[in-house]
């Protein structure tokens, strides 16, 4: 008397059982189209493995740059490539440019630094930055200036500021954007200035303000305190000054001259 024996599970069950197994789903569901692709085309093996390797790379990588983009909380549609460089004649992207290509100064702990008027483009340009430095693999947040501190005070209140500074540390890039509309009171000032210098030559701001340096003293209730923050954040940084009209403003304008009614001859 003869055992009988359950059928022989083939190579293509198995395959499938495995990246299952292996939470694989996108080799899954596409490695029998690329078998086949590597067939027709005669693909070595390396060369079909590799393939199906890539596509598992690609999927997961999107997925970590979509993370990241919902962590980061940047303005919509905000990138490099879409700034209307030739509203800023007179600014040289160079500088602004290589921050997004090369994550080199975040790994240095350096800032950068963006001033000018209301309107021209300092926040498309620090969102920009900052997308371009997610989708080189860091990480990054966008904090409005208001909004980041009554944050940090609300910590402060709880006594969990150092615990607040401390989860901040997990972002290679801190966005503060609009400084200058935080209001000057003691009680704001003294947090912003201590996340400036938590983060002092250990991780990177990006900082908009539409005031310069010299009227700071407006920001900060402390004369000394206003120092000790420029020192902190100019030590190592590039400063961006956008010296031009207002898009809005400019905007307006073309919209009031060709909603005008045109003089003709007689």
């Amino acid at each position: 008397m003869t055992n009988s024996s359950s059928p022989q599970t083939s190579p293509y069950q198995s395959l499938s059982l495995h990246l299952k197994r292996l939470r694989l789903p996108h080799m899954l569901n596409h490695w029998e189209t690329l078998e086949h692709q590597a067939m027709q085309e005669q693909w070595s093996y390396a060369q079909f493995l590799l393939a199906l390797c890539e596509l598992e790379v690609d999927r997961r990588w999107s997925l970590r740059l979509k993370r990241a983009l919902q962590e980061a909380q940047l303005p919509v549609a905000k990138t490099v490539s879409n700034f209307e460089w030739g509203h800023l004649p007179n600014l040289n992207p160079a500088p602004l440019m290589q921050l997004s290509t090369d994550t080199g100064w975040l790994e240095r702990a350096e800032n950068c630094l963006i001033f000018g008027p209301s309107g021209v483009g300092k926040t498309h340009l620090a969102a920009a930055v900052a997308r371009a430095v997610v989708e080189l693999g860091k990480r990054a947040k966008f904090f409005t200036a208001t909004t980041l501190v009554q944050q940090l005070q609300q910590a402060k209140q709880q006594l969990q500021l150092p615990a607040s500074l401390k989860k901040l540390d997990r972002y290679d890039l801190l966005v503060i954007d609009d400084l200058g509309y935080v209001k000057k009171s003691e009680a704001e000032t003294s947090v912003l200035f201590e996340l400036i210098a938590h983060r002092y030559e250990r991780h990177s701001l990006l900082v908009t303000a539409n005031q310069p340096f010299s009227q700071w003293n407006a920001i900060f209730a402390d004369d000394m305190m206003t120092v000790a923050a420029v020192d902190r954040l100019v030590h190592h940084a590039l400063i961006v000054d956008i010296q031009t009209d207002s898009y809005r403003k400019r905007a307006a304008a073309t919209r009031s001259a060709q909603s005008a009614p045109q003089n003709t001859a007689p």
